[in-house]
């Protein structure tokens, strides 16, 4: 079960001008299930995204890179069950074809599709199977089909992802609205698996691609759950420019407020994939402080997070909490400007529930820590960890899970 989330209901997420949305039941690797959604674009929609920085990136990842080269994107296909990772040439013309038989169907170039997998990696993608669901899928398209394709993206979700919000702009409303699937193989490098987000207004293309990253980085490019960067992770924006809010330059009015509830968007959709994560029992927010740079405080932060004995301890309720010291001081092995850290002035606490401990200061123990305190804090399902690096004025927050005995059977019964 998520750590405190539950999936909107359908009537909670606006539909947006210009997308619709349609699923299927293809078969690609588990029948009975819906594992196909095709996104529909209206003409001259802007369309940004980021990718999975992993070198055995999928074969998806490679075509939506080539194909958001050209202008005028008019459809998302997606499938569950199968990556197309790690599948090479054959891989890259799968691919292909799937985007060039909903082409067909929609009386578009192959150009305008863009392609995304996720699921088994270093296994074919049965694209016939994929082709004869695109009719049924395309028959089901709908404004209001957010809901479903959040469903019909999950693989190990034990839940949909969905965010919505309508926002004032420069004098109008433009609607935000967005959908993300991911529970296992999340770090960053593009965290998030899979992530769609769709906004009526209008956006200059550089500025979307912009917003894009900035998005990513503030959302996506803040959780981990496992330490593992997956190979199809790919996060798009889409302005279809179908609302009256127009946003042509930085300047415009509303831009700035407009920019900040895309990101509050993301940001929600990001941490309902930590709260989702693979086994999660605990939701843990990592505060880094004191830095001189914001790299170096996220560089401390996911050394906390990514540690298997940290996570192992918050899911016991064990305050063995010398295991955070130990992930602070090897930090520098992802940031060489932390190798001068000096460990007397780093100060950590925790907390939950309004409840806040020092932990320890001074290279130690604070003196008024008790084990006690600690214990009763880490029960709690929404836990804070603060570190102050005493050294600068920059911060960063990280957001992870702990680690528990569902996480490995999950993962050891995936393919079955």
């Amino acid at each position: 079960m998520p750590v405190n989330y539950a999936t909107p209901a359908p009537d909670q997420l606006f539909p947006v001008a210009g997308v619709r949305l349609g699923t299927a039941e293809a078969g690609i690797r588990k029948a009975n299930r819906r594992d196909l959604t095709v996104i529909e674009l209206a003409p001259g929609s802007r369309v940004a995204g980021v990718f999975t920085k992993n070198r055995f990136c999928a074969a998806p990842v490679h075509v939506c890179r080539e194909h958001l080269k050209s202008e005028g994107i008019r459809a998302l296909v997606i499938n569950t069950g199968i990556a197309n990772a790690g599948t090479g040439e054959p891989g890259m013309e799968t691919a292909r074809q799937s985007c060039a038989a909903l082409a067909k169907l929609m009386d578009v170039s192959a150009a305008q599709v863009l392609p995304f997998s996720t699921g088994v990696i270093l296994e074919p993608l049965p694209v016939d199977r994929l082709k004869a669901g695109l009719p049924a899928a395309l028959s089901s398209l709908k404004a209001d089909g957010w809901h479903e394709a959040a469903h019909a993206i999950m693989t190990t979700d034990t839940v949909a992802k969905a965010a919505s919000r309508k926002v004032g702009a420069g004098g109008t409303v433009a609607t935000i609205t967005g959908i993300a699937k991911g529970a296992g193989m999340i770090r960053p490098n593009m965290a998030t698996m899979l992530g769609f987000v769709a906004t009526d207004a209008t956006i200059a293309q550089p500025m979307l691609e912009r917003l894009a990253k900035e998005a990513a980085d503030e959302s996506f490019n803040c959780i981990t759950i496992d330490g593992d960067t997956s190979t199809n992770d790919s996060f798009v924006i889409v302005a279809t420019g179908q609302g009256k809010a127009k946003f042509e330059s930085v300047g415009a009015p509303g831009w700035e407020e407009f920019k900040r509830e895309v990101i509050a968007v993301a940001r929600e959709l990001a941490q309902a994939i930590v709260r989702d994560g693979e086994g999660a029992t605990k939701y843990i927010e990592i505060a880094v402080a004191g830095g001189r740079s914001v790299s170096e405080c996220k560089a401390a932060g996911y050394a906390i997070a990514h540690s298997p004995l940290v996570k192992t301890a918050f899911f016991a309720s064990d305050p063995n909490l010398g295991r955070i010291l130990a992930a602070i001081g090897y930090a520098w092995n992802n940031d060489a400007s932390l190798a001068d850290l000096d460990d007397t002035k780093v100060k950590v606490w925790l907390g939950s529930n309004g409840e806040e401990t020092l932990v320890a200061e001074n290279g130690g123990r604070a003196l008024g820590y008790k084990e006690e305190d600690g214990a009763r804090i880490m029960k709690a399902a929404e836990i804070k960890i603060r570190v102050d690096l005493g050294r600068g004025g920059q911060q960063a927050k990280v957001w992870t899970c702990d680690f528990s005995y569902d996480y490995v059977k999950i993962n050891a019964d995936y393919r079955s």
